[in-house]
């Protein structure tokens, strides 16, 4: 790989998908990619009908539904997929030594950390390394249940485990010899601070000493930029601050140039705050450090507002973003409804997925239509979002609307630009809205007052909530607790309230998106009220 953001780009490409029955016949057996359209036995409209799970990974060949033992040879090539890379995989001969981690004493008696703490009996706050957690918790009867996720024409359930979080009775790294170093990449997100905070206080309590901030992302591993030594004294009161103290930006030096950086600091355990392309940087990294016999720990913590993360329930900084989403929608809601025949829409993040936007509308009950990537709409026409706006200008005299980044770029000139981590770089679809609205009321010869908010930067910069402190909390202990356990090239997640670790490229196939079948996205057009735009 040339750079990171080629690394990016090899692992974000849209991905061979794992075989997913699709109910839409029952001829015979069908499968459809991770993301397709699927044509509505009542409608003629063409959805399209995302799969984010599980299910849906690469494999050499389709799942043979008439080998009676297909179920077992699934869970184990599930299992073979979420087996965590381990220092012993590579070294086979690596010590263990007791945890320096135990919360019935926090003050080490002597200096040296690695022979751990005397208690005179066990302390029960560890994770046994065979603690699972139950990665879907919904049996599905039918391939038609809103929402289901099927692997076989039958909805047969099958039983996928995944890795649990937490510290482990034995650890791989002595605390006095590890250099750890964090490093925050992509853009701005509420909460960055909060995980970067626990990870200092957790390495200093495992007995670390030498904890340093890699500046501006991947940026900081060149050789212009000096690294910030960190301790509990500097992130003390960071989070009670918003963005990142270490500051944050997209693309950096080439994965080799990275490595040798980290071999010249000494550094042997890393933390990777950022979203799917920060990851597949951290794994290009991981795999490099284990191609040069490096006794290194990359560890990651999925940072995306967008909360478009494969396999977790949600990630730091969604639940911050729809809370000050709240305040543009109101805002937008006053001015729609205090104007003649006022109309206020709002632009929220949301790349490739509609959580934020859905979210949003669904906690506000203010808005009228919310519009996703995931979800095709006309603008004009007799089915239109223009047609349904004027209808209710008539009915009710004013209007608000949601629309997510990501959502009609169709609608928009294509530029090919790029940003540094190879992302295209959208049209604004909100401003486009906006003077097509104006545009469509103005030759109807009754023009509408249209207000448009994009509260993007605002949301971006602001401080984590309670809800996400507490997740980031968790997420910077987790993570250390991965590291000093000699996992690697891996991160660290939420999955049915519990924490987990999962393999970084099984997180990073493709973004997750929202399912327009799902139960929670049929509860925002119920409080919308919104028609189908097509």
């Amino acid at each position: 790989m040339d750079s990171i953001s080629s690394a990016i780009a090899s692992n974000l490409l849209f991905p061979a998908t794992k075989p997913l029955y699709d109910h839409s016949t029952t001829s015979s057996l069908s499968f459809s990619p991770a993301i397709h359209t699927l044509k509505s036995k009542n409608s003629s409209r063409t959805r399209l009908l995302t799969r984010a799970s599980s299910e849906i990974k690469s494999v050499s060949s389709p799942i043979d539904f008439s080998d009676p033992d297909w179920k077992i040879k699934y869970e184990k090539d599930f299992e073979t997929r979420f087996h965590l890379p381990h220092l012993t995989d590579v070294y086979a001969d690596a010590g263990s030594y007791p945890s320096t981690f135990c919360l019935r004493m926090r003050t080490p008696v002597n200096e040296d950390f690695a022979e751990g703490y005397p208690s005179d009996e066990k302390w029960h706050g560890y994770i046994n390394n065979n603690d699972r957690v139950l990665l879907k918790v919904i049996r599905y009867s039918s391939p038609t249940s809103a929402g289901a996720e099927c692997i076989d024409p039958n909805c047969t359930w099958l039983e996928q485990w995944v890795h649990r979080a937490g510290p482990r009775e034995k650890i791989y790294y002595k605390p006095e010899n590890v250099k750890a170093a964090i490093v925050t990449c992509g853009g701005l997100c509420p909460g960055l601070n909060d995980v970067i905070r626990q990870i200092v206080i957790t390495l200093e309590i495992y007995g670390v000493k030498n904890i340093v901030g890699i500046p501006f992302g991947y940026r900081g591993f060149g050789k212009e930029l000096a690294e910030m030594p960190l301790s509990r004294k500097v992130v003390q009161n960071v989070h009670l601050s918003g963005g990142s103290l270490l500051g944050v930006s997209r693309g950096g030096p080439n994965v080799s140039e990275i490595v040798d950086s980290m071999e010249e600091r000494g550094i042997n355990m890393l933390f990777v705050l950022g979203g799917n392309g920060t990851h597949a940087g951290a794994n290009a990294i991981h795999d490099e450090c284990r191609k040069r016999q490096l006794k290194v720990a990359v560890v990651g913590v999925p940072k995306t507002i967008d909360n478009d993360i494969l396999l977790m329930d949600k990630t730091f900084g969604f639940d911050t973003a729809v809370e000050e989403a709240q305040r543009a929608i109101n805002s937008a809601y006053i001015e729609a409804h205090s104007a003649y025949r006022g109309i206020g829409i709002v632009k929220l993040m949301g790349r490739s997925s509609g959580f934020i936007a859905m979210q949003a509308s669904l906690a506000s009950g203010q808005i009228d239509v919310c519009l996703i990537p995931e979800v095709p709409f006309h603008l004009h026409g007799p089915h239109g979002v223009l047609r349904h706006l004027e209808y209710l200008l008539e009915t009710k005299g004013s209007a608000v609307v949601c629309v997510a980044e990501g959502a009609g770029q169709n609608f928009l000139e294509k530029t090919n630009a790029k940003d540094a981590s190879g992302n295209i770089v959208f049209g604004d679809i909100g401003v486009h809205i906006q003077q097509e609205t104006k545009k469509f009321f103005k030759d109807h010869g009754n023009p509408a007052d249209v207000k448009y908010i994009d509260p993007t930067y605002m949301i971006r910069a602001c401080r984590a909530n309670a809800s996400d402190g507490i997740l980031c909390t968790v997420l910077g202990q987790n993570a250390v607790h991965g590291a000093f356990a000699g996992y690697s090239g891996i991160t660290v997640g939420i999955c049915n309230t519990h924490y987990v670790y999962l393999p970084i490229p099984e997180v990073i196939s493709y973004p997750k998106v929202l399912d327009p079948n799902s139960r929670m996205w049929h509860r925002c057009l119920t409080s919308t009220g919104q028609p189908d735009f097509v």
